[in-house]
């Protein structure tokens, strides 16, 4: 009897995996294929939707580059993702760490983790108004505001993840290091700080993906100053050639390349990263 639960358990998941592999792959064949296509083979028969192009050529992409001033946006979301991933990096593990490590002795570190992990359950929509007001009368309604925003935005979801990860690390190890004459400081920056890069991969490439794939705060906050980001042109872009799903599939597929590119990078420290923090946190 246990042999054939575990036959049919096994099937079970076989057909589930199948499923979810052509959930997946349908709509990515579908992207290329409709992104090397000219408009002239766009048909609505199901045959020639799902037929490859007669001809391979890269004109879609050199020409959603040029609608979308794709390396002046490229740059924009560059430099906005690096510099949150960045900043993310430093201060919410430095913030996790203090949480912590405080939470388990003094009641009001656990208030505060309590506190900050909250701010997950408030909906952009209701901080949106409130924050373009704010941002445009402090002068922030640009790259440097949206940096910032993403930084509290994300910062819930990563102190809940470091501070998890850290029941991992043994006390133990820095108070070693205490007895050795190591500060705090230097015992986490030494010790503490790269013990933790598991959970480093996994914090930037949730960050990264949030933050390259975002439309919204960029769009309510730097609406206006000419700096867009890939999301933003591509929004732009469909609004104005919203019928042309060549020029707009090749756009989507530049704008997946380097995140993609990042996440290959990162994958093997991230399922680390996660059983280690969020499951055992």
């Amino acid at each position: 009897m246990k042999k054939k639960s575990v036959k049919s358990t096994n099937w079970m998941v076989t057909i589930l995996l199948s499923l979810g592999c052509v959930t997946v792959f349908f709509p990515l064949y579908m992207t290329v294929i409709i992104a090397f296509k000219q408009p002239s083979e766009m048909t609505n028969s199901v045959a020639g939707a799902l037929a490859l192009p007669s001809q391979w050529s890269l004109s879609n992409f050199a020409e959603a580059m040029r609608v979308t001033d794709f390396w002046h946006s490229l740059g924009n979301s560059i430099l906005i993702t690096g510099v949150t991933i960045i900043l993310t990096l430093i201060i919410h593990s430095m913030a996790g760490y203090a949480i912590g490590r405080s939470m388990v002795r003094k009641k009001n570190y656990r208030l505060l983790y309590y506190y900050i992990v909250s701010g997950m359950f408030v909906p952009f929509a209701i901080l949106m108004m409130p924050l373009v007001k704010q941002t445009a009368q402090l002068g922030m309604d640009n790259r440097f505001g949206v940096i910032v925003l993403y930084l509290v935005f994300y910062m819930p979801i990563n102190v809940m993840l470091y501070a998890g990860y850290l029941k991992n690390i043994p006390l133990a190890m820095e108070e070693a290091a205490e007895i050795d004459g190591s500060t705090t400081w230097t015992a986490y920056w030494k010790i503490i700080f790269p013990m933790m890069k598991p959970m480093h991969a996994t914090v930037a490439i949730l960050t990264a993906l949030g933050t390259w794939n975002d439309v919204m705060t960029p769009l309510v906050i730097m609406s206006g100053s000419g700096n867009n980001t890939l999301p933003l042109a591509q929004l732009n872009f469909q609004s104005q050639f919203g019928t042309n799903y060549n020029l707009a599939f090749a756009s989507y597929l530049l704008a997946l390349l380097p995140i993609l590119i990042f996440y290959i990078i990162c994958q093997k420290q991230i399922l680390s990263g996660v059983a280690n923090g969020a499951v055992k946190g």
